[in-house]
């Protein structure tokens, strides 16, 4: 006979009643996060805006029901449709990540922490008015901050020692969770509301990586933060009706998430959930490019002037002995990809081919992982060239907290015994380190693409309140969104 299990409740686990005290009652008092986090609101509203210049991101906007709008329903910018809060959601999301252009958190799990404003924009927009319906007052954009730095938080603290893509986990199931817990609050919920929708997200089947990797690499690596951030707010829904929550669902034997799909391990959180992760947070100010190649890219674009000659054509190219490009591990295990590139998807996530277009053309942009650009024969004949090398001091540093450095170096080598320079970049324009530079940046990325969907009066008017922190911060939710909307 087989030993009884205990049917006596158990207390919440602790990984999860520290979350809901974070977003329950921890006052954000950073003045350096309220200021990264409107920075963070321009970049990823705009990088939305420039999805939907594809045709692969809007076929798959809009109602589930063709024509369908929601009275009171949260708009999606750049777009006419106004929908229930689930479904914006996993429109909003999916615009912010379909070129792969948004912020990026690197350490021991990756990801894309802007991925929440899905959930928190949408909630927030329809919570806005639908109060303003009953004649109270709506959210201010304070209040979507507060969340956008809360949710960064909840990713990338548990990001920093805790590897999911180890297990074969996708990191959109961070997003899920620290989405479900802002949008949870932001709802309404009490402390321990908050515990029972967390307790559903880490519950909720969660994503594999098989879509990011070859053989399998395609588009669903741009509208999975979409559907994590969508259905965050399906599970904070639920709860707030009176839906109960699972206390144990990390940590019960068997059947938790530790057993099934950690390894058996406890998560490690050692470091207090405050504002760390948005005042150290990466923009991709440059290049659509997955984060771990950005400098690699970068690199490119340095010696694309004093080689072009030599790339000009196939012949030229023929005469290229090698390409080193020294790196870390983590770009690697997840970048480093050699044979056929089947498609857009596919090509943003190899250093070779990022790297190549870099050298090739002295820029990398979205359109670049088309197929028209991917099938220059040079492309293929250069990255044939290429071999990734791991820098074990690349590597560390990577790793270290005081450094959270994501360097690479491109060298060229030719037939006839000469080289190119080395050209080393440790720090992306978008890291911390660089803020000084990078924002003007990141200011003339986002006027870029506000240009794209507005007349320049409109775009100014939006850039003019986006560059008013104190304005912003008091400006109703769904006043800004109307900004936004066509």
């Amino acid at each position: 006979m087989s030993a009884q299990i205990s049917n006596v409740r158990p207390a919440p686990d602790d990984v999860i009643v520290n979350i809901a005290k974070y977003v329950d009652s921890y006052e954000i008092s950073s003045s350096e996060a309220y200021d990264t986090a409107r920075y963070c609101l321009m970049d990823t509203l705009g990088c939305g805006l420039e999805a939907l210049s594809y045709k692969a991101c809007k076929r798959i906007l809009g109602p589930i029901v063709e024509g369908t709008t929601v009275p009171n329903g949260a708009k999606v910018p750049g777009t006419s449709y106004q929908l229930d809060p689930i479904n914006a959601a996993f429109n909003i999301g999916a615009m912010i990540r379909w070129l792969d252009f948004n912020d990026t958190w690197l350490a021991a799990e990756w990801g894309h922490p802007s991925d929440n404003l899905g959930g928190i924009l949408a909630v927030a927009d329809w919570l806005s008015r639908t109060r303003i319906h009953e004649g109270k007052s709506p959210l201010t954009m304070h209040d979507v901050l507060t969340a956008m730095i809360k949710a960064h938080e909840i990713q990338g603290v548990i990001a920093l020692e805790n590897s999911f893509n180890r297990v074969g986990l996708d990191h959109v199931l961070l997003v899920k969770v620290a989405s479900t817990a802002v949008v949870a609050k932001m709802l309404g919920a009490s402390f321990e509301q908050i515990i029972d929708a967390v307790s559903n997200a880490w519950l909720d089947g969660q994503s594999l990586r098989t879509y990011r990797h070859a053989p399998n690499t395609g588009s669903r690596k741009s509208w999975a933060a979409g559907d994590a951030t969508s259905r965050a707010v399906r599970l904070a829904l639920l709860v707030m009706k009176g839906e109960m929550g699972y206390p144990s669902a990390l940590s019960a034997k068997t059947w938790g998430f530790y057993d099934v799909l950690f390894n058996g391990k406890p998560f490690l959180v050692n470091q207090p959930y405050e504002s760390y992760v948005m005042e150290h947070v990466l923009f991709k100010i440059s290049f659509p490019a997955e984060f771990h190649a950005q400098t690699a890219v970068e690199c490119a674009l340095r010696l694309h002037n004093a080689n072009v000659v030599k790339l000009n054509s196939e012949e030229k190219i023929s005469q290229i002995d090698r390409i080193e490009i020294t790196t870390h591990e983590s770009a690697i295990r997840i970048i480093d990809k050699t044979g056929p590139l089947n498609n857009p998807a596919d090509r943003d996530h190899c250093i070779q081919y990022m790297t190549t277009i870099g050298l090739l053309k002295g820029n990398l942009t979205a359109l670049d992982y088309e197929d028209e650009v991917a099938k220059d024969p040079r492309v293929d004949a250069l990255r044939a060239k290429m071999i990734c090398i791991e820098n074990p001091e690349f590597t560390a540093d990577y790793l270290d907290p005081s450094k959270r450095s994501i360097a690479n170096a491109v060298q060229i080598f030719y037939k006839d015994g000469s080289n190119s320079e080395r050209v080393t970049v440790e720090y992306p324009i978008g890291h911390r380190r660089r803020r000084k530079e990078g924002i003007p940046e990141l200011i003339k990325k986002f006027d870029v693409n506000l240009n794209r969907e507005f007349d320049k009066n409109h775009s100014d008017k939006i850039m003019q309140l986006n560059l008013d922190l104190d304005q912003l911060r008091q400006t109703p939710v769904n006043e800004y969104v109307d900004l936004f909307v066509k």
